[in-house]
C-alpha cells in the first residue's frame, strides 16, 4: 500500500502514464554532475588513459566519458550511485567528495525525478593539475606542428 502511495507522489508516475529512466541516463547525468566539481576527474587513472587514447583516434568516441567511473542502480522511484574518481592533489578529499555528493543528488533528483538514496564515492588516485596543463599544451603544440607539416606536403 505504501509503495502505491509513493508511486503516486512520484513525478514519473502520473494518471496519464509512466516514465522509465534508463540506467545509462542516470549514470551520464551523475558523471557530468561529478565533473562539475572543481578538482575531480572521473574513473581511475587507467580508465582515464584508455578514454583519452580512444578519443584521440579520429572517428572513435571516448566511450562515454561522461559516465566513465559511474555505476547506478535505478528503481522505479529511487536511484543509488557509485562513483570512482581521482582528485586534484592538495584538495581536501572529504570536502571534494561531499561537494560531488551534493551536486549529484541535486542534478539527478531535479533532472530525472528519482530520489537518490546514496552516492558512494571511491577516490583511487590523485592528479596534478599543473602537470596536466603542461601535457595539454605540449599535445596542442604537436598537433599544430603536424597540421603545418601536412599543409606543406599538400603545397
Amino acid at each position: 500500500m505504501s509503495d502505491q502511495r509513493t508511486q503516486q507522489n512520484s513525478p514519473l508516475h502520473t494518471d496519464r502514464g509512466t516514465t522509465r529512466i534508463e540506467d545509462s541516463v542516470v549514470a551520464k547525468i551523475a558523471g557530468i554532475a561529478a565533473q562539475e566539481v572543481d578538482g575531480v576527474r572521473m574513473g581511475g587513472s587507467t580508465s582515464q588513459s584508455v578514454g583519452g587514447l580512444l578519443s584521440s583516434i579520429p572517428g572513435v568516441s571516448g566511450g562515454g566519458s561522461e559516465s566513465r567511473g559511474v555505476s547506478v542502480e535505478v528503481g522505479e522511484i529511487e536511484a543509488a550511485v557509485d562513483i570512482t574518481a581521482t582528485v586534484a592533489y592538495g584538495r581536501s578529499i572529504p570536502q571534494v567528495s561531499e561537494a560531488v555528493r551534493r551536486n549529484v543528488v541535486n542534478r539527478v533528483e531535479n533532472l530525472v525525478g528519482l530520489r537518490v538514496t546514496e552516492v558512494n564515492i571511491t577516490v583511487n588516485d590523485v592528479f596534478f593539475p599543473e602537470q596536466e596543463r603542461q601535457q595539454q599544451q605540449q599535445q596542442q603544440q604537436r598537433q599544430i606542428e603536424q597540421q603545418q607539416q601536412q599543409e606543406q606536403r599538400v603545397r
